[in-house]
């Protein structure tokens, strides 16, 4: 199967450089007019891929907003997967597993194996029980033309105190993550498939993230405080890896389809500028 890293550098290359969330909390639904229920996530879910499915690059719906309605909010899940796919979006699934040995590779194979009722074309990951301890994650994703986007820096206050921390060569706990997910895309063309977490709200890193050649999923813009013009100023010289990423921003314009579509192009527009440097 062609790579996460070629299919989405394509799909940003024709739909433009955008990620829109799925977070169907309790406050977006009523703010829908829609019941906190199984019926209102399935109702929410469907309209947001009739609005945005055929037209944005990376939909990443979040797993715990589905979760949360147990068997029945999983199936809502895993239906919208199917329809966000067959609209053509690449699906990128925010579930920020991680764990070790036979536990990870479970988690891989739920959401890496094309087999699985789960099976998206990217998931997010915590690296902090090790980077290494996500291998099966890679190497399943390697297999199957799936992707990993890796927390390194985040936008939560509390994350500093893990992130920033200096490891015994005088390196942040990030740098180590941003390095060695830079040595699983060496040589990949023209894109890697294996990515980064960070923050738009954190300012300038202090950190060199133009060496990862994978994608850099940036949150945290909209309604979370960042705009497309601190794109600039967090990611400097690995910019044109960028994969913005709304939802609150978008999704407030809902439940109408036209509005949606319309919020979505707005922000689209002032990311094309923000990374093109205009």
């Amino acid at each position: 199967m062609e790579s996460f890293g070629a299919r989405l550098y394509r799909a940003v290359a024709e739909r433009g450089p955008l990620c829109v969330g799925i977070d169907p909390h309790p406050g977006l639904l009523a703010r829908w007019g829609l019941s906190d229920d199984v019926d209102g996530l399935e109702r929410f879910s469907r309209i947001v891929v009739e609005a945005l499915g055929d037209r944005v690059a990376v939909v990443k719906p979040q797993s715990a907003f589905f979760e949360r309605f147990g068997s029945r909010g999983v199936s809502v899940l895993e239906s919208t997967i199917r329809q966000l796919r067959d609209s053509g979006s690449l699906v990128l699934l925010d579930v920020k597993r991680g764990d070790i040995g036979s536990t990870v590779a479970a988690y891989a194979a739920a959401y890496l194996d094309p087999s699985s009722p789960l099976y998206v074309d990217a998931l997010t990951a915590s690296p902090y029980l090790g980077v290494g301890s996500l291998a099966p994650m890679f190497e399943l994703a390697a297999a199957h033309g799936g992707g990993v986007f890796v927390l390194a820096l985040t936008s939560n206050p509390e994350g500093a105190a893990v992130q920033r921390a200096r490891t015994a060569d005088g390196r942040t706990v990030a740098q180590t993550v941003i390095d060695e997910i830079a040595q699983l895309n060496q040589g990949a063309e023209p894109l890697g498939s294996f990515g980064l977490v960070v923050g738009a709200t954190i300012g300038d890193t202090g950190h060199d993230l133009s060496a990862v050649h994978g994608p850099l999923l940036a949150p945290g813009l909209g309604a979370q405080g960042a705009t497309a013009a601190d794109l600039r100023t967090v990611f400097g010289s690995g910019l044109s890896s960028v994969l913005p990423s709304y939802s609150r921003e978008v999704l407030h314009a809902g439940p109408d389809v036209a509005a949606l579509r319309a919020a979505a192009d707005r922000v689209l527009t002032e990311c094309r500028a923000a990374l093109s440097g205009a």
